[in-house]
């Protein structure tokens, strides 16, 4: 049982972290945030100009800054970024603030959804597919350890999945399985 004050949906790139969130944010009532959003807000640049002049380690130290302010207070559906889950202290905090949802996407289903996205820093080489991989190798066993509960998103839209996600999510709530 995790009667963590929020929740977090955590997983690759396309899996419908953002569109997902703010659908179940709404249909859950609670506060919809997205960490990459947050990070830009807060530098007042977006990603690929952070990535441009910080690299990724500049990146990745201003996305634990913005997670730890997001996490002070309860009520919040977040949408993390994928990578989000590489640092140990916020996996730490993930797990001790968050119920955290494990969107699952297989690569397949992520080169469909991005076929037309070029505005991710990490996807900018020539194997798209390539990269997919490496970072589902690296990322996909943090994104398990995590994860509270693992939702496969490959066959749904962000509506439908958010719809059966809540309905999941309210028959663990009537368990006791997490925190209402």
């Amino acid at each position: 049982m995790n009667p963590a004050p929020n929740l977090a949906l955590v997983g690759p790139m396309g899996a419908g972290k953002s569109a997902v969130g703010r659908l179940l944010a709404e249909r859950l009532g609670l506060r919809f945030a997205d960490l990459d959003h947050e990070v830009e807000d807060r530098s007042g640049a977006g990603i690929a100009t952070i990535f441009e002049c910080e690299g990724e380690a500049g990146f990745r130290a201003r996305e634990s800054a913005a997670l730890q302010a997001l996490l002070a207070d309860d009520g919040l559906a977040l949408a993390t970024g994928g990578g989000a889950v590489l640092d140990a202290d916020n996996r730490r905090l993930l797990r001790e603030r968050c119920f955290v949802v494990h969107l699952h996407l297989d690569v397949s289903a992520q080169l469909q959804r991005l076929a037309r996205d070029r505005s991710r820093p990490l996807l900018q080489r020539p194997d798209r597919e390539q990269a997919l991989q490496e970072l589902a190798s690296i990322r996909g066993p943090l994104y398990d350890e995590v994860a509270d509960l693992r939702f496969d998103t490959g066959n749904d839209n962000a509506t439908h999945a958010a719809m059966a996600l809540a309905e999941l999510l309210a028959v663990k709530w009537q368990r006791g399985n997490i925190a209402a």
